[in-house]
């Protein structure tokens, strides 16, 4: 085909993905699943005619109009898709809620190693008086549940307190994570030992006859503490679970992707610490038993709310939270829907 027919034949297509290059930039709400695919079915079409046209016919004009076209198609798609505050809406919106909802599975599993114990142990204590005399002296529990326990909340400046308890949490939730190398063993005792001491506080207040002050203290921050402690457990047994079964892929493979997931719910789940950290300093102690639980109930719902939602949309758009998951297709795709 010479010069001038090729010309010819093409450049309908060659106006087409200028057009839809436009509304990509301009208007990609406006745009439909139909349009999208043919955006990017001709991004490819014109990236691969440019480079025909650079070797069978060395045209300096029509090189530099497809060279023109390609970049303002290219700068559009990932204007869309690359850039910081685009990124970090992606983040909240599909990859952590998505990665979330694709362990779903494994946060039953580590809900139950933390609760079961928690729930085993305050039962266990409270039914036993030779037990909990071995746990503590009754000089300990009556000190504990009078004046220790909820005294804790305001044992430094609200600020100091919060930063304290954003330390210890991340702690808590990277050993909880990290330790899933460990063919999940290491996450499995986490959280067991911090189930056993939840519930050994637990029957203290309940041989007390004070379980009311006990949760009104624990709820309004403890829910979103536990859940995001849960969630990181669950990232961590997700891990070991790809050691002890990866499937049809090495274990190397395995691991390597269920560990971009899990670092991405490591880094979202610091939101969710800070907002525990801030409720503890300043609600828990602050105000009285009623409206701290509320505010607790509402923010670890407004949370549970959040993650189904946004993790089940995710997923219906393909993606499962790993990091640089998105490539231009699919990431021009959620940018839409965001």
């Amino acid at each position: 085909m010479d010069l001038d027919r090729y010309i010819v034949y093409n450049r309908p297509h060659w106006s087409r993905l200028a057009l839809l290059t436009r509304l990509v930039r301009d208007k990609p709400k406006e745009l439909g699943p139909a349009q999208v695919d043919e955006f990017l079915s001709l991004y490819r079409r014109v990236s691969s005619q440019l480079s025909f046209v650079r070797s069978h016919y060395q045209d300096p004009t029509l090189t530099a109009e497809l060279n023109h076209t390609i970049g303002m198609a290219n700068a559009a798609l990932y204007q869309r898709t690359a850039s910081p505050v685009a990124g970090l809406r992606r983040f909240f919106a599909v990859s952590f809620p998505g990665a979330v909802w694709h362990m779903r599975r494994a946060l039953g599993v580590a809900a139950l190693l933390l609760l079961l114990p928690a729930i085993v142990m305050a039962l266990w204590l409270s039914s036993s008086d030779r037990a909990l005399d071995l746990a503590a002296s009754e000089a300990q529990r009556a000190a504990y549940v009078d004046e220790a326990f909820e005294d804790y909340y305001s044992s430094a400046p609200a600020a100091e307190f919060a930063t304290s308890v954003l330390i210890n949490n991340i702690q808590v939730s990277f050993l909880a994570f990290a330790l899933g190398v460990s063919f999940g063993i290491g996450t499995a005792a986490v959280l067991v030992f911090n189930g056993v001491n939840l519930g050994m506080a637990w029957a203290v207040f309940i041989v007390a006859g004070e379980q009311s002050k006990f949760f009104g203290l624990i709820a309004p921050h403890g829910l979103l503490e536990m859940s995001a402690i849960v969630v990181a457990g669950a990232a961590g047994l997700s891990m070991g679970w790809a050691l002890i079964a990866p499937g049809d892929r090495t274990r190397g493979a395995a691991f390597t992707e269920e560990a971009r997931r899990s670092i991405v719910v490591i880094l979202g789940l610091m939101i969710a610490f800070v907002i525990a950290g801030i409720i503890e300093a300043y609600v828990t102690p602050g105000l009285s038993t009623v409206p701290r639980v509320a505010i607790g109930v509402v923010v670890e719902a407004v949370a549970v709310a959040y993650i189904v939602a946004f993790g089940r949309r995710a997923e219906a758009l393909g993606f499962s939270g790993q990091i640089n998951e998105f490539h231009a297709g699919r990431g021009l795709r959620a940018a839409q829907s965001l």
